[in-house]
């Protein structure tokens, strides 16, 4: 009897497994937290759980903020200004003539204040570093941030584009030769983007059920997960970045893009969750494998690009076959904003495969856009994606909402105007600072000089770490003896500490994927400490069962 109890107590437990690795890294991350707010073992009230498993960072951008903010009381003058003040509380729209000669005023007034010197700065520079009107600026942005008409043009507002542009030739492009405009849409952050993106080329035929795609892996969750869905059921070669070579993608892995059958290959550049970019040789073998296949279709989510040290993105070398998703979530510290851009070239592979499709294709198509456009067969690919997120018929009514751009913009200008890049160094020294806190603590040394890592995340990657510190046969003695998770588990429930698989991502070693940019040095140092602890339990239990004598605190 007592044997049958034992039984049916490991078939359940594995049954419980089984369901937690069904789970997506961000669903189990929430049983985690669970499991590090409840247990057995007692804890100090205070305890404080350490949550590492989300990317959401506690920093933010300061100076764009209060920029807002003072434009903001700006733009309610304005309004006030319009109505001659009604003490009822209404306003109306900005008035255009003389809005300089106002603003100007309202600079003088609040001299000294958070945010004017960068409202000053920010309109001199679109003047006289972009070459644009001051008062069309200005009117823009009041007229925005007041939220007081639809998003006129509805993909992105006129000179919000321009600045979001130059923002991006800065940030994504950089000193590489660039030929020809690109089109820009504001998105709500790059989840919208994703979304956006893979439904609209469902939409248009661009892929369909049975086709095959490739993902550069390890891979931001949702990646792996969209083209299994049934609106999809899309074919997936994965593309894998090696942990011994440095996350980077080996040539032998790239050339699975020569394939035909390939339709497109989605990227994140920098990674997550190893948070590395791709190096310069390997970006420039993709360009030659397009060069080779004019019809591939490139997406890269270049979010962590801000992060890294002289970043250039695919869309610099591939630009016709590229799309750009980018996010300001995680370098201006505004995830509640929801800010994105999807930027395409203006002479681009879409377009052409739009118009490349069969008749009975086309006819459909012209059907689908016919209600917003006398041309829909010349409707271009990024414009169909803003109608799409409107399911066409809500066009009229599509584009991110206008304080949303204002902010987009405030943000870009601020990136514009740092030439000595002190907001982003200082955060670069964040981080890295966090990341050589928590390595410390766990013991492993290791030389951090490659120029290639961004460090927003980190990988603890079970099989290669642990290897090199104990060895093989510990490393397989582990992995023969415990589920991965249940390393997670036991970090939550008796340290308190959340991290999140490795696995959920698409890492080929079991593994635990580290934010460091959520928490402070300190709790790294402690979340170190705890995965120390842990592992030096688990290499007694390995000498106990194998009569090894391996020395616990042995890493390298």
């Amino acid at each position: 009897m007592a044997k049958e109890k034992g039984d049916k107590k490991r078939s359940d437990a594995q049954a419980a497994q089984a369901g937690l690795a069904a789970l997506s890294p961000f669903e189990l991350k929430d049983e985690l937290i669970k499991a590090a707010g409840g247990g057995a073992v007692e804890r100090p009230a205070n305890a404080a759980m350490l949550n590492a498993g989300r990317g959401n960072p506690n920093f933010l951008a300061t100076i764009p903020r209060h920029g807002f903010w003072q434009l903001g009381l700006f733009a309610m003058r304005e309004s006030e200004r319009s109505f001659a003040y009604m003490p009822e509380g209404v306003g109306g729209f900005p008035r255009r003539d003389g809005l300089e000669e106002r603003f100007d005023l309202f600079l003088r007034e609040n001299r000294g204040v958070p945010g004017i010197d960068f409202l000053r700065g920010a309109v001199s520079y679109v003047r006289d570093q972009l070459g644009l009107s001051a008062g069309d600026f200005l009117y823009e942005m009041c007229e925005g941030i007041l939220a007081s008409n639809y998003p006129v043009p509805d993909r992105m507002l006129k000179l919000s584009e321009i600045i979001v542009g130059q923002y991006l030739r800065r940030e994504m492009i950089g000193k590489h030769p660039f030929v020809g405009e690109f089109d820009i849409f504001a998105v709500e952050g790059g989840t919208a983007a994703m979304t956006y993106i893979f439904n609209t080329m469902r939409e248009n035929h661009l892929i369909k059920a049975g086709d095959t795609i490739a993902l550069g892996m390890p891979i931001f969750t949702p990646y792996i997960e969209i083209p299994r869905l049934n609106d999809y059921q899309l074919k997936v070669v994965n593309l894998e970045a090696d942990v011994a070579n440095g996350w980077q993608y080996s040539k032998k892995e790239l050339d699975k893009l020569r394939d035909p059958k390939v339709k497109a290959f989605f990227l994140v550049n920098p990674s997550n969750p190893p948070s590395v970019k791709i190096d310069d040789a390997s970006l420039e073998h993709i360009a030659d494998i397009v060069a080779e296949r004019p019809d591939l279709i490139l997406l890269t989510d270049d979010v962590y690009g801000t992060f890294a040290d002289n970043f250039v993105s695919l869309f610099a070398l591939a630009p016709k076959n590229t799309i750009l998703v980018y996010s300001y979530s995680k370098y201006f510290g505004a995830t509640g904003w929801r800010l994105g851009a999807v930027a395409t070239h203006r002479d681009n592979v879409l377009d052409r495969l739009l118009g490349e499709l069969p008749a009975d294709a086309k006819k459909q198509l012209h059907t689908r856009y016919e209600s917003i456009t006398t041309e829909p067969d010349k409707l271009k690919f990024i414009d169909r994606l803003v109608a799409d997120s409107r399911t066409v018929a809500l066009n009229h009514t599509a584009g991110l909402s206008t304080p949303q751009q204002v902010q987009m913009v405030l943000f870009s200008l601020f990136s514009l105007m740092d030439t000595p890049d002190a907001y982003k160094n200082a955060l670069k020294r964040l981080i890295r600072k966090r990341k050589q806190a928590l390595y410390e603590e766990v013991g492993i040394s290791f030389e951090d000089d490659d120029p290639n890592q961004v460090d927003y995340y980190t990988i603890v990657d079970i099989e290669f770490l642990g290897e090199r510190a104990y060895g093989r046969e510990f490393v397989d003695w582990l992995l023969k003896n415990t589920e991965p998770s249940e390393l997670l588990f036991r970090l939550a429930r008796e340290a308190r500490v959340v991290l999140l698989p490795g696995r959920g991502f698409g890492t080929q070693h079991p593994s635990g994927r580290v934010s460091l940019a959520n928490l402070n040095e300190s709790d790294y140092r402690q979340i170190g400490r705890a995965m120390r602890k842990l592992i030096e339990e688990y290499v007694e239990r390995f000498n106990a069962a194998t009569g090894s004598k391996l020395d616990k605190t042995r890493v390298k």
